[in-house]
């Protein structure tokens, strides 16, 4: 990881379209400026990237308890009754009608 201190930093100068900027202005709300556009969506993606790395190790320690212990339901299963649970929900709403 990198060195934190309490001091601000600065990211690199980014060069992009002038679509792209005209896109990002085109967005901003009263009184935001491009570079608190910039720093929010970096943040945004910090915040995604994170809770995705999260999501990948549960879903590992899942597997692997899941295979050590056996207890576990195919795709196919899970499907199969995801499927029968969309067809009953089409025929009620179809009933409604």
């Amino acid at each position: 990881m990198h060195e934190v201190n309490d001091e601000s930093a600065n990211f690199p100068s980014v060069r992009v379209e002038p679509e792209l900027r005209a896109a990002a202005e085109d967005v901003l709300q009263d009184g935001e400026s491009i570079s608190n556009f910039v720093e929010q969506a970096i943040r945004d993606n910090i915040a995604r990237r994170l809770q995705h790395r999260e999501f990948v190790v549960r879903g590992l320690v899942s597997h692997d308890d899941a295979k050590e212990s056996g207890d576990y339901v195919s795709a196919d299963d899970v499907v199969a009754r995801l499927e029968a649970r969309l067809g009953e929900a089409k025929a009620k709403a179809k009933k409604k009608r």
